[in-house]
């Protein structure tokens, strides 16, 4: 692959991401828990990681948080911060976890261990920024939905992976 076709490419997974992003914010929550998303822009990290690797994941990662968060008009706010901790814990954490554990450990399994790490940065983070573990109290419940929206992201992405290839892409 050129650097052209590849920078394209990459270009294009960002701004699929950022809009993924910028919608999903837009949706009704799926549950009557706040912070609970479906979190559909991992699915555009996990085929990045899958297809390219770590570093370009984690730039397409920030890429989107940063474009996502200019559309909702949050750049730089708390839910910028909170949104740039959980992408990049859990990019880096999947990435590590397909890099070491796969075969063994599915897309699937890459994508909810991702999920569950995305809750963990994000209550981290907030406890950072109003300077209090109490926070931590919420993570339990945020945990228990990381096992859906980890199964369904990935899921979609082992999806998508598997008609890119059908598609010689």
């Amino acid at each position: 692959m050129t650097d052209t076709r590849r920078l394209v490419t990459l270009g294009l997974f960002v701004a699929i991401a950022g809009v993924l992003h910028a919608v999903e914010a837009w949706l009704p929550l799926p549950v009557p828990v706040p912070g609970v998303k479906l979190g559909l822009a991992n699915i555009v990290s996990l085929a990045v990681i899958d297809l390219y690797g770590w570093r370009e994941a984690l730039v397409v990662a920030a890429a989107r948080v940063v474009l996502g968060s200019l559309l909702g008009g949050a750049f730089l706010g708390p839910s910028f911060a909170l949104g740039i901790s959980g992408a990049a814990a859990s990019t880096l954490a999947m990435a590590y976890a397909h890099s070491r554990w796969r075969p063994s450990l599915s897309l699937v399994g890459v994508s909810v261990l991702g999920a569950a790490v995305h809750n963990i940065a994000q209550i981290t983070a907030a406890a950072l920024l109003v300077a209090s573990a109490a926070v931590f109290w919420y993570l339990p419940y945020l945990l228990l939905f990381a096992l859906p929206t980890g199964l369904a992201t990935g899921f979609t992405a082992a999806y998508f992976l598997a008609k890119l290839s059908r598609a010689g892409g």
